[in-house]
């Protein structure tokens, strides 16, 4: 099997293709051929050495994607030899073969195509805890969403418009413009300094937004929050760029709320897992939802995906094809 790899934390270039023995399935564990894997920000993360301490060198970078069942182990009754399946949190996912649990799999429908499924997964149900659950969106709401132009942005506000809400988009620059109001961002706010609260306010007849979806780090916390109405939410998420600091709770003003949303919350059963994804690809089907694929790479390449998503000139969904 083809896996990708690093054996100490760095820069893209650290990621190496190798070639290892193929896994065997275990008890209670799914052998699958991989389409295609996600490329995700924590990812970038875990290569840093931020996350995953735990885990010793060499560490097998991945954890989304989708493909095809090649073996069942022992004790797996529900799955069945060449059925195509998804899933958003297996460690080493980079691969052209992989061992997951049964539990972590979903059933992809016939008429949902593999590179869709995978570039669902994460974001996807990121997105649906965000404006579902975290802050369950009504209509007339009006929310500021970070990072309008990415793979998590573009599904958060389509999301959000669904559920009868508007979109103030920011964005890191002018040709990202186009990308956020694609997926429904009625505004979109071009900024690098992370001072923003006066537009949105001006947007906003000077009410606020009801609720702050910000992955962005700490430079844009202070706008974030000038950016609320009374009683608004501030959903605080993306741990790869570090929080905000040490909070005085009594400092918060207009009577706000600030979480830090977790999307494994939002799946925390086997069964939640398949009922949130079906209910996205329901949404797909519908033509309620779109998956933007902003970039294919083989999987020797997964080193250029991770520069180019530092880079922030990418925008929708990075996979990695084996």
């Amino acid at each position: 099997m083809k896996v990708i790899a690093m054996q100490r934390p760095g820069g893209a270039d650290v990621l190496q293709l190798d070639t290892l023995p193929d896994p065997v399935a275990g008890q209670g564990e799914v052998l699958v051929d991989v389409a295609a894997a996600g490329v995700n920000f924590m990812d970038i993360g875990v290569r840093g050495g931020e996350f995953w301490k735990e885990y010793a060198y060499p560490k097998r970078l991945g954890v989304e994607g989708a493909g095809r069942v090649a073996a069942l182990g022992p004790g797996v009754t529900d799955l069945a030899v060449g059925q195509r399946v998804a899933w958003v949190y297996v460690p080493g996912s980079y691969a052209d073969r992989i061992v997951a649990p049964a539990s972590a799999l979903v059933p992809i429908p016939d008429d949902i195509d593999d590179r869709t499924a995978a570039a669902l997964m994460m974001q996807g149900i990121t997105a649906s805890h965000f404006a579902t659950d975290f802050y369950p969106v009504q209509p007339g709401d009006v929310a500021l969403v970070h990072a309008a132009a990415g793979g998590v942005g573009q599904l958060l506000s389509q999301i959000i418009r669904l559920r009868g809400g508007s979109v103030i988009g920011r964005v890191s620059s002018a040709d990202k413009v186009g990308a956020a109001k694609a997926a429904g961002a009625a505004h979109v706010i071009v900024d690098t300094t992370g001072q923003f609260a006066d537009e949105v306010l001006r947007l906003t007849d000077g009410e606020g937004v009801h609720a702050v979806f910000d992955g962005s780090g700490p430079t844009t916390f202070k706008d974030s929050v000038a950016s609320l109405r009374r009683s608004g939410t501030f959903c605080w998420y993306g741990p790869v760029l570090g929080g905000p600091g040490p909070i005085d709770i009594m400092s918060l003003p207009r009577s706000i709320k600030i979480g830090y949303a977790v999307f494994f919350d939002h799946i925390h059963t086997p069964a939640l897992l398949r009922e949130r994804t079906n209910r996205l690809f329901d949404w797909i089907r519908k033509g309620q939802l779109r998956v933007n694929i902003g970039g294919v790479y083989p999987l020797a390449e997964a080193g250029r995906a991770h520069a180019d998503m530092e880079s922030r000139t990418t925008t929708g969904k990075l996979l990695l094809v084996p």
